[in-house]
């Protein structure tokens, strides 16, 4: 369950990551749409790091 947690932890971690690049050039992280804005950046990385993170805090109090 460790390396799980810890594998959560890294994915929000490195989404967060991507969202911050994709904020400054949001070409660079969404290269393969039609139209790339800041809006899908959000969508796209930022619900990945809040899912990541809040399931990653939940295998620590509830397993």
């Amino acid at each position: 369950m460790f390396f799980i947690r810890q594998l959560l932890l890294y994915i929000s971690i490195t989404a967060g990551l991507f969202l911050l690049i994709g904020l400054y050039r949001p070409w660079v992280m969404l290269w393969w749409e039609d139209v790339q804005n800041r809006r899908k950046v959000i969508k796209l990385y930022g619900s990945v790091a809040v899912t990541a993170y809040l399931v990653y805090w939940f295998t620590i109090f509830f397993v």
